[in-house]
């Protein structure tokens, strides 16, 4: 029988400030950057106190029945679950997903602000992780701290906290394996690590793409030498790579030329990008801090929109054995590395779309220079059909946190976790949604987390949750 879920919680910017602002500010201030960032985060600890820090703070919040637990694999990262046990007869769990590791700094942050220094200004928290994704296990258990506090039924919750995502999640299958028994049969995952366009309104991601992360590196000499006696003999290491990455990538269009990474959009998703684009606009180019003049790709906002979540893109994210332009003298240099990000459609195989780059990279290299590549690749991954009392729950949860409908569109970035799960659970309903929006410059400078957006997703989260357990009542 359907209930009025307008009161299930009411949490405020005040209560969000008392809860968690103090906690969330201390996990601002430690760098538990990814292990991809840091080889050493065993030894260094940040992992370790970001993970103590979560874990104290859920020790602290009131349920009628719960646990904390920290689970440990060799050689891998930890993670954390908060399992809250049901106050409604159902069987299945509610999976709630977030991560706790973190991008690196990237570069100099404006003035007064700093990645491990938490700043508030007005209704806005900067640092580095506290949108993406520190907020998350906050905005889950206050979640459910709220249904309970209200007498709301709901199903079993697990909180799940991992310390792998920035890397691509490389710890997560193992931890699925080891837990399988602890998550029994998962029902609903919701995860708060995606993106939003506005700040007005619960955004529901439908789509993300797949990553290739790949590191090149090609040599020409055992040591470098004087440009004046080698240069005009010894092939340039930069050269070499222009021309393998010429390649994958054209150069004047930005569009990628290797078959294995294109896809057919599939209708409702151009439909999608040409309601949104309707509504916002050109929303994807304004929110975007270019220079002025710079001309971005797309010839419409529709186009941009879904150059952004479907159409496979290359960025050279970091490059090795270039001297600064200070220290750089007149030496051909031995060798070049580029790390190559490059994101793939939703549903293009991963590993097809490596080995393909593998081979484009490897195969009659020019010079013969010699060239070592190490490649890793996470699946994109497309939100099911959302289940009636899913898609009611969802327009209540937005109307009563935000005040309007939820939206719904593609995102650019991947979430190996919901692929993984998305195999392992072939009928589970997804809610993937996030405070990623304009100006929250995840991985960049000047991260922040918008306050009152925490708040509204927390509220809509309570109201999903607690539909699921009376969907069959």
């Amino acid at each position: 029988m359907r209930t009025n879920l307008e009161h299930v919680s009411e949490l405020t910017l005040e209560d969000f400030e008392n809860e968690a602002l103090e906690t969330l500010s201390s996990y601002a201030r430690i760098a538990c950057l990814s292990p991809m960032f840091d080889a050493q985060w065993e030894q260094n600890g940040k992992i370790e106190d970001a993970l103590q820090l979560f874990a104290s703070w859920a020790r602290r919040r009131q349920f009628g029945s719960f646990s904390v637990d920290v689970h440990r694999l060799e050689g891998r990262t930890p993670v954390l679950t908060v399992t809250v046990e049901p106050t409604a007869p159902t069987t299945g769990t509610v999976l709630l997903y977030g991560h706790l590791d973190k991008q690196p700094p990237l570069g100099d942050w404006s003035e007064g602000l700093a990645p491990f220094s938490p700043v508030r200004r007005g209704d806005r928290l900067y640092a580095r992780g506290v949108a993406d994704d520190g907020y998350a296990i906050f905005s889950a258990l206050l979640a459910l701290e709220s249904l309970e506090a209200n007498g709301v039924p709901h199903a079993r919750c697990v909180v799940l906290i991992e310390a792998s995502e920035e890397s691509g999640s490389p710890d997560l299958e193992f931890y699925l394996d080891d837990l399988k028994d602890h998550l029994g049969d998962v029902e609903l995952l919701v995860c708060l690590d995606s993106g939003a366009l506005t700040y007005d309104r619960l955004w529901v991601t439908t789509s993300l793409r797949g990553i290739i992360v790949a590191e090149v590196r090609i040599a020409v000499l055992a040591q470098g030498q004087h440009s004046g006696s080698a240069s005009g003999v010894v092939p340039s290491s930069f050269r070499i790579l222009r021309e393998l990455l010429d390649r994958v990538e054209d150069a004047t269009t930005g569009d990628i030329l290797l078959p294995e990474f294109q896809s057919v959009i599939p209708d409702e998703h151009v439909q999608a990008a040409r309601a949104l684009a309707k509504e916002f606009g050109d929303i994807i180019a304004r929110e975007l801090p270019t220079l002025e003049g710079v001309q971005v790709m797309g010839d419409s906002p529709q186009n941009r929109i879904l150059r952004r979540t479907w159409y496979p893109t290359l960025s050279v994210t970091g490059m090795g054995g270039i001297p600064s332009p200070e220290s750089a003298g007149n030496v051909l240099r031995p060798f070049t590395t580029a790390v190559l990000s490059l994101r793939l459609p939703p549903n293009v195989d991963a590993e097809h779309a490596s080995e393909a780059l593998k081979v484009a990279l490897t195969t009659n290299v020019p010079s013969h220079a010699k060239v070592d590549v190490k490649i890793e690749g996470a699946k994109g991954w497309l939100a099911p059909t959302l289940a009636p009392w899913l898609v009611e729950a969802l327009e209540e949860a937005s109307i009563n946190a935000f005040g309007r409908a939820p939206g719904f569109t593609g995102e650019g970035g991947s979430i190996p976790f919901l692929a993984s799960l998305a195999a392992r659970y072939p009928g589970v309903q997804f809610v993937a949604t996030g405070v990623l929006g304009p100006q929250s410059n995840a991985h960049g400078i000047d991260e922040m987390l918008d306050l009152p957006m925490a708040v509204g997703v927390t509220n809509a989260v309570a109201t999903v949750v607690g539909a699921h357990a009376r969907k069959e009542a």
